[in-house]
């Protein structure tokens, strides 16, 4: 406690406040001894009620508390601080998001164990004894354990697990030889210095004149140390990988950190051995496929500036990078970037943001490009460089539609003839093909033949999605898996239910029963467990041990299958339905992403799209190549209507325990809602997806002009309204999805 005489500066000196990574509406103070000498992103741990937490030192202290009534915090902890730019970064976050600080800041303190000192790897070394002992013959060893001297003798300190291994014989064995001391304890670094990424590596290919310039550009911008936004536009096979890592070649040279996002991380073993390739070694990884003790030494080594690449999913955009010098934002226009739960945000502008923050340049990658990034890019404020042909002898495929009113498939059967012909001249000449179909399972939905009950999620206004392979149903909203009954719930009626329409498994059943000699290969969430069956499965497309490959969106993302000829779309028209204003705009992404996997070596590839509208300005923008027509297109549309990017929307969702409790709230919210120019606020209704997870949903949409504060004034409109018990309110600011 500061002396009475002291003067306000000095009281000041000896208080803080801490941000703590908690949903809480700021920073507290707290009273610190005056020998802490602490700075603004310093970890400490600080008393919370009865707890203690670790939190960032974020500034000085209010002085809303009188400092006799502030706690005094527990513990420095011996972490570098968080950077000033990633400090900005939280509140700008926070701020535009309409979420608590702190609910940003428990983003960049993910892994709370990555802020105690590392701990040392218990290991064992062959000890004096237990020379001894190898060195004579006629010892009484067992065969088990001198194998596990012979193995310690072999090699240096190791873990018992290593050891063990090593030694073919279990655990035990090493425990057993250190108690009678003919091994002896050693502490090892938790994890063995591993190479690091070479700038100067003689790897990668030689690259073509065109993305020769665009690399020469990419690097100049990372020399100037400034903020800059580029476009990396290039047709699906040009080389824009290769092409920005010349900008992660000039990051590295210059000691900087770099980072790269990327939508699928966890399914990206190709663009790993591309890089590794390049470089000479792996970059550092960041996904929620991680095991724990993997994401707490990420979180250490980017902290400690040990990291010199690290590559990763949109959280990665959180990591405590120290002096990042690049960030690469790969597929910009994925959906996938955007964060629905808990803080609500979009990577790839988030990414900017930070690059501003940070004074530094950010990359924006894609073959379909958003409208968003374009539109910034005909108003000057993002650059293009342009890769507008395929990488060598590699031409863009041939697309063609199959008009399923005229050519429709046989009953219970969902490929067409002309497909199938396809399919069969494909494998005839040795060739691979792809079928792609954005359903998860076997059928989206399961009815009874007698009465027309349709299986729901007891939880959701959702269809439950029958997964065959999994012997279940399953809720993609929520997660509920249940069963298939053997009676219908509605008429009692035994073994009457059928499966409706088709998923990629009902597609796999009718390519073995048309093609059983085919090698199939099934390619979705549901199917890879993990990075290591993805890399499985795609090493098998790659060896040709799968004839052909069967899958949802993650085919779409950038895989390189050279014998991969055949791509068959077989349902088209599958993201046009509803009412999201970006359906037309992601529905020609993802099918161009797709048909982007066709022909991407000397072989010519060809594309079928199985569609009930083929007049619709999607197919034909993409059987004429003509993609910035299209998006001229939807750009006159949104414009016309005032819709992002020429207007800005917000959602603010209400949920609620039951139907009752989600209509009073949003007639509270109603006769509260702003009336001012510029803004229109629609609504309340209920969402589409009325019940999620068991809670009854409303919705309000707000719209606005461009020049309208639209965080300020729906600020305002919450604080206006007491929000009752039970009732959750999210704001999604530029909302992605409409359900």
């Amino acid at each position: 406690m500061p002396e009475p005489h002291a003067s306000s500066a000095e009281r000041a000196a000896q208080q803080v406040s801490v941000l703590l990574p908690l949903p809480l509406s700021g920073a507290y103070d707290y009273r610190i001894p005056p020998e802490w000498n602490l700075s603004p992103g310093d970890f400490v741990i600080a008393p919370l009620g009865n707890r203690k937490l670790a939190g960032v030192v974020w500034g000085a202290a209010s002085g809303e508390v009188a400092a006799t009534k502030l706690k005094h915090l527990a513990q420095r902890l011996g972490v570098p601080p968080l950077a000033a730019e990633l400090r900005r970064f939280i509140d700008w976050v926070a701020n535009y998001t309409l979420a608590s600080p702190g609910a940003v800041l428990r983003m960049a303190m993910s892994v709370p164990d990555a802020l105690d000192p590392p701990r040392p790897l218990a290991a064992f070394a062959l000890s004096a004894a237990g020379q001894a002992a190898l060195a004579d013959e006629v010892s009484a060893l067992t065969p088990s354990r001198r194998r596990v001297l012979q193995a310690a003798a072999e090699g240096a300190a190791a873990p018992a697990a290593d050891l063990a291994r090593r030694a073919a014989c279990g655990a035990g064995v090493v425990r057993a030889c250190a108690a009678a001391g003919l091994l002896e304890p050693v502490d090892l670094p938790r994890r063995p210095p591993s190479a690091l990424p070479d700038p100067r590596w003689p790897g990668g290919p030689a690259l073509s004149p065109v993305q020769d310039d665009a690399a020469r550009s990419l690097a100049a911008l990372v020399a100037e140390d400034r903020f800059s936004v580029t476009l990396l536009d290039g047709v699906t096979g040009s080389g824009k990988t290769e092409v920005y890592f010349a900008a992660i070649a000039a990051c590295l040279e210059r000691g900087k950190q770099a980072l790269v996002l990327l939508p699928e991380i966890a399914l990206s073993a190709q663009w790993l051995q591309r890089f590794e390739a390049r470089f000479g070694a792996p970059p550092l990884l960041w996904h929620s496929e991680l095991g724990h003790a993997q994401r707490r030494d990420t979180w250490r080594d980017v902290a400690d500036g040990k990291a010199p690449v690290v590559v990763g999913a949109r959280s990665a955009l959180f990591l405590p990078f120290p002096d990042l010098g690049l960030i690469v934002v790969d597929e910009e226009q994925d959906l996938s970037y955007k964060q629905e739960d808990g803080v609500i945000y979009h990577a790839r502008d988030m990414a900017v943001v930070r690059a501003s923050l940070a004074k530094l340049p950010v990359v924006l990658v894609s073959a379909t490009p958003s409208l968003e990034t374009l539109v910034n890019v005909e108003q000057g404020r993002y650059r293009r460089l342009h890769l507008p042909a395929r990488f060598g002898d590699a031409r863009l495929p041939e697309i063609r539609v199959i008009d399923m009113r005229r050519n429709p498939p046989e009953r219970q059967r969902f490929l067409a003839p002309p497909l199938v012909t396809a399919l069969a001249e494909t494998l005839e000449a040795g060739e691979q093909a792809m079928l792609f179909l954005n359903r998860r399972g076997y059928a989206p939905l399961t009815l009874c033949r007698t009465c027309g009950h349709r299986l729901e999620c007891p939880h959701c206004t959702a269809w439950l999605v029958e997964h065959r392979l999994l012997g279940q149903l399953q809720c993609h909203h929520c997660g509920h898996a249940e069963p298939l009954p053997p009676l219908c719930p509605n008429c009692g009626e035994a073994k009457s239910f059928v499966p409706c329409g088709p998923g990629i498994e009902r597609l796999s059943e009718e390519m073995a029963a048309r093609f059983p000699g085919a090698r199939l290969g099934v390619m979705s969430s549901d199917t890879l467990t993990g990075p290591h069956a993805a890399e499985e499965l795609i090493r098998a497309v790659e060896t040709h041990a799968v004839d052909v490959l069967i899958g949802t969106q993650v085919v779409a993302k950038g895989h390189h299958f050279p014998l991969l000829t055949l791509v068959g779309v077989v349902d088209a028209d599958l993201g046009l339905e509803g009412g999201d204003l970006r359906a037309a705009e992601r529905t020609f992404q993802l099918l161009h992403q797709v048909a982007g996997r066709a022909g991407r070596a000397e072989r010519p590839g060809i594309v079928y799209l199985q569609t009930w509208m083929p007049e619709h300005g999607v197919m034909a923008a993409l059987m004429a190549d003509d993609r910035d027509r299209f998006l001229a297109l939807e750009a006159e549309q949104r414009r016309a209507h005032g819709m992002p990017p020429f207007g800005r929307l917000a959602a603010v969702i209400l949920s609620a325990p039951d139907d009752a409790a989600a209509d009073s709230a949003a007639r509270a919210f109603a006769r509260t809602a702003p009336h001012l120019p510029g803004i229109e606020v629609l609504g309340p209704a209920p969402a589409p997806l009325r019940i999620l997870r068991g809670r009854h949903r409303r919705r309000f949409l707000v719209k606005a002009r461009r020049d309208i504060n639209l965080q300020a004034a729906l600020r305002e409109w919450l604080a206006r309204v007491r929000i009752p018990g039970g009732v959750r309110v999210q704001v999604d600011i530029d909302p992605y999805s409409f359900l």
